[in-house]
């Protein structure tokens, strides 16, 4: 008699890491995620060829930390003065329901609807965590668009997907108006003298209101009678007082290139998918394997990068040990083609490599021609100079009676 056959066993197969449990792993295990502001957000916008940050930044790393720990800080940063500033500040202006915010608001945005009087709704946003509080804000949205009144939200939470992993952000204000209308408010403390303030500063506050109206396009497009508008309200102090003025700031340019530079982010899980086995982040770490775990994320550095990101100095040092051409700038990588090291830009100048028909190796021996001959010219005209100067020191020294009969 045969023995009974076993029925065949099905070998489980290992459930796969969701994208949560690797960002978490790449933080490490007892790390807390960084948030991603619009102001990260904005600059890894600018620079979206660069995996090493968008990896960073999805996974919540906190980038000054990382700095610091392989020995390389970032020497710039808020002064705790100036965030207590821009804290009073804010309050001021958001003071007796938001107020003073809403006449400047209406002053230079208000269009054919009836000024607030004072009952403008100002929903509450609390929730349990930043999905909670996205969902909240969502909510209150919708609601205040209904409602077809004046709205103001105080630091409302707006998701946005960036590179395949969601980010939470924080505005100053967003006020909506009757008419479905939805406008970012953003509160700066830097001084807005005669009506102007400082264009670079203005422009690094548009790029951030920029990343919030993209945002809110998202729960706009799901709600009934929205529209989010693309001229932003920036306040800041008047002159040399601490009384608000405001300004209208249209975003539209900034907010197609971020969304064109985010498009072309790479998914942060196809970045983490080609790292080694084990690699992590975590700042607890010996700087020897976290030097390794960022050199595995390749990076795409340029000068810029030094006042965006607080990794830029450790990313230098990098760029120089290598001999990078990426550390002269931008502009000069792409003048140079194909010739990615400075060592391999001399040795075409001085005709000991590249391809001579190549237009790039020849504008290098031609310009290296050219140096020669000037510092050729500038040799010969000192050699003259100096004999000059020579002949004329020598008939000073002469005696007197020499110099007679001659």
């Amino acid at each position: 008699m045969s023995a009974a056959r076993q029925p065949e066993t099905t070998p489980t197969r290992p459930r796969a890491t969701t994208l949560r449990q690797r960002l978490a792993e790449l933080r490490g295990p007892s790390v807390a995620p960084h948030p991603l502001d619009a102001r990260a957000l904005a600059a890894l916008a600018a620079n979206p060829g660069c995996k090493r940050r968008a990896l960073l930044d999805g996974a919540g790393v906190d980038k000054g930390v990382l700095a610091t720990a392989l020995g390389s800080p970032a020497p710039f940063g808020q002064s705790q003065f100036a965030f207590m500033r821009g804290n009073a500040f804010e309050a001021k202006v958001k003071a007796d329901g938001g107020a003073e915010l809403l006449r400047l608001l209406y002053e230079r945005l208000g269009g054919g609807a009836e000024a607030p009087a004072g009952d403008a709704a100002t929903p509450d946003l609390s929730a349990a965590g930043p999905e909670g509080r996205a969902a909240r804000t969502a909510l209150a949205l919708r609601e205040a668009t209904a409602a077809g009144g004046w709205a103001l939200l105080d630091h409302p939470m707006l998701a946005l997907e960036v590179a395949g992993s969601p980010a939470y952000l924080e505005p100053d204000a967003v006020v909506v108006h009757p008419d479905g209308r939805w406008t970012v408010v953003e509160i700066k403390s830097f001084p807005m003298i005669d009506a102007s303030a400082d264009p670079s500063k203005v422009g690094a506050a548009a790029r951030q209101a920029a990343v919030y109206v993209l945002a809110l396009e998202r729960v706009a497009a799901v709600t009934e009678g929205a529209e989010v508008g693309h001229r932003v309200l920036l306040v800041c102090p008047k002159d040399f007082s601490n009384l608000p003025t405001a300004s209208v700031v249209d975003v539209r340019k900034q907010r197609a290139v971020t969304r064109r530079q985010l498009t072309r982010l790479t998914r942060v899980e196809d970045i983490a998918a080609g790292l080694p086995e084990g690699t992590t982040f975590d700042p607890a770490c010996p700087p020897e394997e976290l030097d390794a775990a960022v050199a595995a994320v390749p990076p795409a550095y340029a000068p810029e990068c030094l006042a965006a990101c607080e990794l830029a100095f450790h990313c230098r040092a990098r760029s120089r040990a290598e001999g990078a051409v990426e550390t002269l700038g931008r502009g000069v990588r792409g003048e140079l083609g194909g010739l990615t090291t400075v060592a391999g830009v001399l040795a075409a100048a001085a005709g000991k490599e590249g391809d001579p028909a190549d237009p790039t190796v020849a504008a290098l021996r031609r310009a290296a021609a050219l140096r020669a001959e000037a510092l050729e010219s500038a040799e010969a005209l000192r050699a003259g100079v100096l004999e000059n100067a020579s002949v004329l020191r020598a008939g000073a020294d002469a005696p007197e009676g020499a110099a007679a009969c001659r």
